[in-house]
């Protein structure tokens, strides 16, 4: 399982704002929506998803800071 925290980079309101609707409405229409947990920020996908996550991230290069980190095990605190 891969974890993909992002934050959206962009300076003005109105452009933040632009971005961060263009951003969330391509990702709930993406292959990787589907993915097990979805949180501000944090996104869990399958392995078998990594690349539609990879070039999902890459059409925003410039406006989203990303990092993905590859686990073998999650679980709940609470």
């Amino acid at each position: 399982m891969l974890i993909y925290v992002y934050d959206l980079k962009i300076r003005g309101l109105k452009e933040y704002n632009t971005l961060k609707r263009r951003f969330y409405y391509n990702l709930k229409h993406s292959s990787i929506a589907a993915s097990p947990w979805k949180t501000k920020s944090v996104l869990f996908v399958k392995d078998d998803l990594e690349t539609a996550a990879d070039t999902f991230f890459k059409r925003y290069t410039g406006f989203v800071e990303v990092y993905k980190a590859r686990v073998s095990d999650l679980e709940s605190v609470v």
